[in-house]
C-alpha cells in the first residue's frame, strides 16, 4: 500500500509519482495476480480439506501452509486485484473512512503475511532439531494444535494492532495530494485515492523506518538464521544416519529433508521478492536519485511474486497437492 503525505504538492491524487508501466508489463502482473488467486485458494482447499478430514486434526504444517496461504490469498483479493482495475484505466475512488477501513485491511493483511511466512520457517527448524537423531535415538513430538492455533492467532492480533495507525492517518486525498513516501507493506502507489495525511515529514518518515526495522527487516534477518539452521540441522542428520539404527529414524529422515528442501526454497523465494522491495522502496523514501521511478515498478513485482510462485514451490513438495494437480490435469 502506498504511504503518501499529503503536503500540497502538484500532482494528482492516483497519479502520484508513479512509473509508467508498458501493456506487457500491466498483462504480466495480471497473469501473476491470477496465478497468486487460484494457486493460493487451491492450497488452501486441498489441504484445508485435509485437515478437516484428518480425526487427529491434521499436521501443524499443514495447518501453518493454510494460514500462509490465506494470508497470500487474501492480499490477491484485497489488495491486488485492485491494482489491475486501476491499470485497466478505471479510476476509483473512496470515501475517508472506506480509505481508513481498506488501509487498515491491506496493512494488516501483508504484514500477517509476513510473520506467517517467518512462522512456517521457525516452526520447521523446530521440527528438524526433535526428529534430529541423537545417541541411538529418535525425539518426536507433534506438539499440540493448540500452540499452534494460538500462535497464529497472536499474529493476526498483534498485526491488527499494527495497522491502527493505518487507520489513525488514513484519509482520501484531493488534487494537490502527492506520493512523498512509502512503506513496503503497502502498495507502490496511490490507490482508490486513499493517502496517509502524517501531522509532519518527519513523523511519517520516523513511522516508516520503524516499520521497515521492526516489520520488514528483522523478519528478513530472523528467516535467513532459521534457513542456515535448518541447512546445519539437516547436514548434521546426513551425518548421523549411519550411526544410528531403527527403520523409523531411516523412514522419517529423508522425509523431513524433502520437506525440508521445499520450505527453504520458499523462504529463499520470499527473501529474494521481499528484500528486493525493501531496497527498492527505501532508495525512493530516502535517496530519490534517477533510478527511484525504475525501482518502483520493481517493488511492484516484487511484492507479487512471491504470492504467485508459492503454490507452485509448494506443489512441488506436498503429496496431496501434487496429487490434486495430477488429476487435475488428467481430467
Amino acid at each position: 500500500m502506498g504511504c503518501i503525505i499529503s503536503l500540497g504538492d502538484q500532482k494528482l491524487v492516483g497519479m502520484g509519482l508513479r512509473a509508467d508501466v508498458s501493456p506487457a508489463q500491466t498483462a504480466f502482473y495480471i497473469i501473476l495476480v491470477i496465478m497468486g488467486i487460484m494457486g493460493n485458494a487451491t492450497v488452501v482447499a486441498v489441504i484445508g480439506k485435509s485437515v478437516i478430514m484428518d480425526r487427529g486434526g491434521g499436521r501443524n504444517s499443514d495447518i501453518i501452509i493454510i494460514n500462509m496461504a490465506l494470508s497470500n490469498l487474501l492480499v490477491s483479493v484485497m489488495r491486488n486485484t485492485l491494482l489491475v482495475i486501476s491499470d485497466m484505466g478505471i479510476k476509483l475512488y473512496s470515501s475517508k473512512e472506506w480509505c481508513q477501513f481498506l488501509m487498515g485491511v491491506w496493512v494488516w493483511l501483508r504484514s500477517v503475511n509476513v510473520w506467517s511466512t517467518l512462522f512456517l520457517s521457525a516452526f520447521h527448524l523446530q521440527t528438524l532439531k526433535r526428529v534430529a537423531p541423537s545417541n541411538g535415538t529418535l525425539h518426536v513430538s507433534r506438539g499440540p494444535p493448540k500452540i499452534i492455533l494460538l500462535s497464529l492467532g497472536l499474529i493476526w492480533l498483534l498485526n491488527l494492532f499494527y495497522s491502527i495507525p493505518a487507520c489513525i492517518f488514513s484519509t482520501n486525498g484531493n488534487e494537490n495530494s502527492t506520493e512523498t513516501l512509502m512503506l513496503v507493506s503497502s502498495t507502490t502507489r496511490p490507490l482508490l485515492g486513499c493517502v496517509w495525511n502524517f501531522p509532519s515529514t518527519n513523523s511519517g518518515l520516523l513511522y516508516a523506518t520503524t516499520s521497515m526495522i521492526i516489520h520488514e527487516t528483522i523478519p528478513i534477518i530472523l528467516m535467513t538464521f532459521t534457513n542456515l539452521g535448518s541447512l546445519y540441522t539437516l547436514h548434521s542428520h546426513g551425518r548421523m544416519r549411519s550411526s544410528v539404527e531403527g527403520v523409523f529414524v531411516i523412514k522419517r529422515v529423508p522425509a523431513e529433508r524433502r520437506a525440508a528442501k521445499v520450505i527453504l526454497a520458499l523462504i529463499m523465494l520470499f527473501i529474494l521478492s521481499w528484500g528486493t522491495s525493501i531496497i527498492s522502496v527505501n532508495y525512493f523514501n530516502y535517496n530519490r536519485g534517477s533510478s527511484a521511478e525504475f525501482l518502483l515498478v520493481v517493488a511492484r513485482f516484487a511484492n507479487i511474486i512471491f504470492i504467485a510462485m508459492s503454490p507452485i514451490v509448494l506443489a512441488v513438495g506436498h503429496r496431496r497437492l501434487r496429487s490434486f494437480i495430477k488429476s487435475a490435469l488428467a481430467l
